[in-house]
């Protein structure tokens, strides 16, 4: 049996991407108070894999997540989006007129800002470190005058009555996770990569790289540059790619080798598939 490490408890995203992700392989969900954990969990081989948020559809990317995997050198072998839709619970019983603390994570506050600030301006904002902690909560402090927001398996779980569905701002809101592991993989099917390079300070520099994947026929989907950590103005530059064939990402990589400062290719994968809802 698997052991996966994700951030947060029974009941939060990361366990609905695990538990999809895996579909019906049984595994064993190892629970983290945060991400660094679940990155040192698998550094010591304490579990097999993680699941870790890296981006979502309207709060953008987790600028930590790039970070920690790179210094703890672990690889992407996998990905999969979850379609979140949020939801407003309290204890049974407790009126929504008599919020005055709303708890959630605050990737989560961000994602249903809108629906808060219309209909409770008053509340006070409390973040916590999981959706699913933040109802948990609500059940052991008995909390009558306040709520939570995440997902219908964390009301399943703890039991709360749920006051309001669908309260995030953009009803296509899904996040994107990566499946980690301490080893790559190379399986043949893969048709992704993410990949984390620097390129020197002179005119064109980027440009020159980013050339070489569309001389390759290769897609680029994804950019992002992250802040080097104690180098004003200097930035590591992530992508992510696809490719239909194998040769020509082999002979594009090959060829950025020769035009960066440096290359890490965090992981090779087979793509994760996005199903729209429609709402």
């Amino acid at each position: 049996m698997k052991k996966i490490a994700i951030q947060g408890i029974a009941g939060s995203f990361h366990e609905d991407a695990a538990r999809n992700y895996f579909g019906n392989e049984e595994i064993e969900i190892v629970e983290c108070r945060s991400f660094q954990s679940v990155c040192e969990l698998i550094d010591t081989d304490q579990v097999d894999i993680a699941v870790m948020a890296i981006e979502n559809s309207i709060a953008g990317s987790i600028i930590q997540n790039y970070s920690l995997i790179r210094d703890y050198h672990l690889r992407i072998i996998g990905e999969i989006y979850i379609h979140i839709q949020m939801n407003l619970m309290m204890l049974p019983g407790a009126n929504p007129e008599d919020i005055k603390t709303i708890y959630s994570h605050p990737i989560a506050i961000r994602q249903c800002s809108e629906y808060i600030e219309k209909y409770y301006p008053e509340a006070k904002i409390r973040e916590n470190q999981d959706t699913a902690a933040s109802g948990k909560l609500l059940v052991e402090e008995k909390l009558t005058d306040a709520a939570a927001i995440g997902n219908l398996r964390t009301a399943e779980i703890y039991g709360l009555n749920v006051i309001d569905k669908g309260i995030e701002s953009n009803k296509k809101n899904y996040t994107r996770f990566w499946i980690l592991s301490k080893h790559a993989n190379h399986a043949e099917e893969n048709n992704k990569a993410s990949i984390c390079f620097e390129v020197g300070h002179y005119y064109g520099a980027l440009a020159k790289v980013l050339n070489i994947f569309a001389e390759n026929k290769i897609n680029l989907n994804r950019i992002l540059s992250v802040p080097i950590l104690g180098k004003p103005n200097e930035y590591t530059i992530h992508v992510d790619v696809e490719w239909d064939t194998t040769a020509n990402y082999e002979h594009a990589i090959h060829l950025i080798l020769k035009n960066v400062s440096s290359l890490s290719i965090l992981g090779e994968y087979v793509r994760g598939e996005l199903e729209i809802q429609n709402q």
